[in-house]
């Protein structure tokens, strides 16, 4: 055979022999032999391709290395951007807010009230986040700044006036940003819409505004509730509890700030008003208004600010007149001192700055005594139209129509009349003698009566000085035109507590308050 052979073996056994078969191999090698040599050639096809692998690797790790790199250079870059543009961003002393902010809001929303409620949106919404502008560095720390008003040291005599946050939505925002005081509102008994729109007008080259919003309020109900939320809301993040009492363990002074602010060195003012459709000549109607909101919010207040000098509501100016002022201002006085809490809040009126003849100054400040009240702030928006800044240039067309428009104005030009009527309102409120009509009231706020033994007919009571209830310096809020320190300097100088401002930070931006607390500083060290 060609592949294999065949031979007989012949072998003895014995007697037999056996023929046993021998197998022959050609030169092709069997199954059996070629096996091992198919393994150690795949096993050299793979070591071969295992070190074509690990040569390929190394060549490819620097590769991988560089991009790991580079994904780590360009995240931690990433992160530190977003870090950097927070902390400058939510800073008030950027100037981006002033030069950049608020030209682009003017410039998106050209309707006054749209740019309004769009910039109380967004506060509100970062202030949710923790992303809201906030004033950094301590910058009321030094104490140059501080001021004592009703008995309280404030951290500063800077505030923000009522109409940026007309219904009590973000006052914490607007502490964040620096001011000392915050006044909101202000809020009617009932709900009202107030003028129609449009209803809010720039005068840009004016820095500037006019409006006719009409006390536009959601009611004195709202405005409580929202502010009781916030007040437990305190209580629950310190700890209070989320129970009735855990609210009132906060108001009556256990968290040891103002039960308004909820913030050490800073008050809360709230304000109320009338509703329009309430007439104009029943005083016990109108009395009944202001009493239902203070028995409403003034559990939440610092400080009650009685509005009687809006231009927007027909009639209301004519509340100043002494008498009805006074009967005003006497109830809205006996219902803050009704308030269930264990301090009592402060109350002030808000006047005019268009009644300012001799008579009608004189007539607010007997009002202003014989009521009780703890303060003026002088002054609000003017139904007059200033000349425009600087004098001798003409405004723009467009302007010039929108000075047309009714409303009350409130700008730069009103400060130098807020400068005067501050200092004529501190002279007649500290007058020694007292106005014909009201020596009984000043009698009344100055003596305490100590009663004999009960059997002691006969002996008339002993009057004697009330420490408690001596009649305090009236304190003095300036509002109009203020729109840097070196004016809030000087309607302090003038005789006023607090600067307090509006316009000047619609236009400003949110970093007003601190860059006009630090113009002050300045003007203190000059």
């Amino acid at each position: 055979m060609a592949s294999n052979s065949f031979t007989m073996a012949v072998r003895s056994s014995g007697s037999r022999t056996r023929a046993i078969p021998s197998f022959r191999c050609s030169q092709r090698p069997s199954i059996l032999h070629r096996q091992p040599v198919a393994l150690r050639q795949g096993s050299l096809r793979y070591a071969s391709d295992t070190a074509a692998e690990a040569t390929e690797a190394i060549k490819e790790t620097p590769k991988k290395a560089g991009r790991g790199l580079r994904k780590t250079v360009l995240s931690t870059s990433l992160a530190l951007t977003l870090l950097l543009g927070y902390l400058y961003g939510t800073d008030t002393r950027a100037s981006v807010h002033r030069y950049g902010v608020v030209p682009l809001i003017r410039l998106v929303l050209p309707d006054a009230e749209d740019a309004h409620h769009m910039g109380v949106d967004v506060m509100k919404t970062l202030y949710k986040y923790g992303l809201h502008p906030r004033e950094r560095g301590n910058q009321d720390g030094d104490g140059v700044l501080a001021t004592e008003v009703f008995g309280y040291t404030l951290a500063n005599p800077i505030g923000i006036s009522a109409g940026l946050d007309k219904h009590a939505d973000i006052p914490d925002p607007l502490f964040e940003i620096g001011p000392g005081i915050v006044e909101v509102g202000g809020t009617t008994p009932l709900p009202q819409e107030g003028n129609p729109r449009p209803r809010v007008f720039r005068l840009p080259s004016q820095k500037a505004m006019i409006n006719r919003y009409g006390l536009n309020s959601k009611g004195a109900d709202h405005m409580a509730a929202v502010l009781q939320q916030r007040v437990r809301d305190y209580a629950y993040a310190h700890g209070f509890g989320l129970h009735d009492l855990a609210e009132e363990r906060v108001l009556n002074g256990e968290a040891g700030v103002p039960p308004g602010s909820l913030r050490p060195g800073r008050l809360l003012a709230v304000q109320v008003a009338k509703n329009k459709l309430t007439p104009d000549a029943d005083i016990e109607a109108i009395k009944r208004d202001y009493v239902y909101c203070v028995d409403r919010v003034a559990k939440y207040a610092d400080i009650l600010v009685v509005n009687v000098s809006s231009p927007n509501t027909p009639g209301l100016r004519d509340l100043q007149a002494t008498a009805p002022l006074t009967a005003i201002l006497k109830a809205v006085v006996g219902a803050a001192k009704n308030v269930d809490r264990k301090t009592k809040p402060f109350v002030m009126v808000k006047v005019s700055p268009d009644e300012d003849a001799d008579e009608q100054v004189s007539g607010i400040c007997d009002a202003v005594h014989g009521s009780g009240v703890d303060g003026v702030i002088v002054g609000n928006t003017t139904n007059r139209r200033p000349e425009p800044l600087p004098k001798g240039v003409p405004l723009p067309p467009k302007e010039e129509t929108t000075l047309k428009e009714t409303g009350g104005y409130s700008g730069p030009q009103l400060f130098d009349r807020t400068v005067t009527l501050v200092a004529r309102y501190r002279a007649l409120l500290d007058q020694a003698t007292v106005a014909p009509g009201l020596a009984e009231a000043a009698k009344e706020a100055t003596t305490r009566v100590v009663q004999t033994e009960p059997d002691s007919e006969n002996v008339p009571p002993v009057e004697t000085p009330n420490p408690a209830n001596q009649l305090r310096r009236k304190v003095i809020f300036a509002s109009g035109g203020i729109t840097n320190g070196k004016q809030a300097q000087a309607v302090l100088d003038a005789g006023a507590s607090v600067a307090m401002m509006y316009t000047g930070v619609v236009y400003g931006g949110i970093g007003t308050v601190t860059r006009v607390k630090q113009e002050m500083r300045e003007v203190k060290q000059a």
